[in-house]
């Protein structure tokens, strides 16, 4: 099988589709070589036009602003709070304790979630209790810090009557509502932001 030159089967390349590539070079090589014809004197036209090129925007014409998404607001402190330490559920209870690898106590976690974002707290629910501006239960937001049992113990309203705390030795960073012995030992709670 040959081609009649060089020209015809790049241009013949070039003008088929892939998927029919192959069916028609075997057809056109069939009838080039029978034909034997002499090679074209001038070369064939390009199969391809090449499209003009697209003028640039003009400087003076901004993208319209309805185009442009809108940043998301940025979520407030407490709720920036709640999202990481939820990541902290089932890290087992540890007095003393401060970090994910050793464990936490009440006021370490609290500690260690607020830090985190930004927060310096000290490692004693009872030093906690005296930072930041009471808040009323009823006006509770995710985020505050919740006492209990005269301040020894501490934890992170998430909303929805719930908090997140590390609760003691044999448990783990849990959510709990606040009912039950937690609604009758509840002492207050204090906002931070």
């Amino acid at each position: 099988m040959s081609w009649p030159n060089d020209t015809a089967a790049v241009w013949w390349a070039a003008a088929c589709p892939r998927r029919e590539l192959s069916n028609a070079a075997v057809a056109f090589a069939r009838v080039a070589s029978a034909d034997d014809a002499p090679a074209p004197a001038t070369p064939l036209p390009d199969p391809v036009p090449t499209p003009a090129p697209v003028p640039a925007p003009a400087a003076s014409s901004p993208v319209p602003a309805l185009l442009l998404p809108k940043p998301a607001p940025p979520l407030p402190l407490g709720a920036r709070a709640v999202r990481f330490a939820r990541h902290l559920t089932g890290i087992p209870y540890r007095w003393g304790g401060a970090s994910p690898r050793t464990g936490f106590d009440c006021s370490g976690f609290v500690r260690f979630v607020y830090a985190h974002i930004g927060i310096s707290l000290p490692h004693s629910s009872y030093a906690q209790f005296g930072l930041g501006r009471r808040v009323r239960r009823a006006a509770l937001k995710p985020g505050d810090l919740v006492f209990f049992n005269g301040a020894g113990h501490v934890g992170v309203y998430v909303g929805h009557g719930s908090f997140i705390h590390a609760p003691h030795t044999g448990t783990s960073v849990q959510i709990s509502r606040l009912e039950g012995s937690y609604s009758s030992g509840f002492d207050g709670a204090r906002r931070l932001a």
